[in-house]
């Protein structure tokens, strides 16, 4: 090998090296390939992480929504990183769900409530109003309210 470098984004390695057997130069390039883990669903079924499953669900949720394309895809490759750097092979389902759940909340409260109530199971209405105040945080008194 006769000469490392680093990429400017930090994830390839391009190594320059000469054949010993017959002298000429050429150049590699390295980078890491991370896997994606697995899913464990509830009933203890695996499945392979699958990138458009998880686009359609916040799709589904962020519907007649104005969140563009590029938010959604922003909170995907987001959602993505976390479970590449989780370091798992495999996660619970609801470690994805409480992902989904945490970038909807930032992008659009009424696509969270959406999500959460499918994801939660909500059978009643209380259950939403909870979910609701859940990311209002505390509201004011009665005698403060105006």
């Amino acid at each position: 090998m006769l000469d490392s470098r680093v990429s400017e984004e930090g994830d390839t390695i391009r190594r320059r090296r000469r054949c010993l057997s017959c002298d000429r130069r050429f150049t590699t390039y390295e980078r890491v390939e991370l896997a994606m883990p697995s899913i464990v669903k509830r009933n203890g079924s695996r499945s392979e992480y699958q990138s458009e499953k998880l686009r359609a669900s916040l799709s589904l949720s962020l519907r007649k929504r104005p969140v563009s394309t590029e938010d959604v895809d922003a909170a995907v490759a987001r959602i993505e990183e976390s479970l590449l750097t989780s370091g798992q092979r495999e996660v619970p389902s609801a470690y994805l769900g409480e992902l989904v759940m945490a970038e909807l909340k930032k992008m659009d409260k009424v696509a969270y409530v959406r999500f959460a109530s499918v994801y939660k199971s909500f059978e009643d209405i209380g259950e939403f109003v909870e979910a609701i105040r859940e990311m209002q945080g505390p509201l004011l008194p009665k005698k403060l309210r105006k």
